[in-house]
């Protein structure tokens, strides 16, 4: 279960993201994101031998944030930068006990049925 704050959205399920499909999720032009890239350490995607930038999810989660804290909340970039290092990473929900039995049993009914 996803905590869908203001600034979350449903992203594609996909392990990388051009900049240009980075570009039209969050809302803001390539040359913003490349400048908050130099801005934000902790935005870091991954290059092909070509050049080309491909953002994981959490980096797309992490810049919907930053334009959240500069557009919405009128933070100064050292402000949103501080920000970032004083609030503690959300943490990711774990799978109940339950869950987790469900899932165990539903793969053993799968492994059955192909055996």
């Amino acid at each position: 279960m996803q905590n869908n704050t203001s600034y979350q959205k449903e992203l594609p399920d996909k392990l990388y993201f051009k900049v240009g499909e980075v570009s039209v999720i969050v809302g803001v032009p390539a040359y913003v994101l490349r400048f908050w890239e130099s801005e934000f350490q902790k935005i870091k995607p991954k290059r092909t031998p070509s050049g080309q930038r491909l953002y994981r999810k959490r980096d797309v989660e992490l810049i919907l944030k930053i334009k959240h804290l500069l557009y919405e909340k009128k933070f100064t970039i050292q402000g949103a930068k501080q920000h970032l290092k004083t609030t503690p990473a959300e943490k990711k929900v774990k799978p109940s006990a339950n869950t987790l039995e469900e899932i165990r049993l539903e793969l053993q009914k799968i492994r059955d049925l192909l055996t």
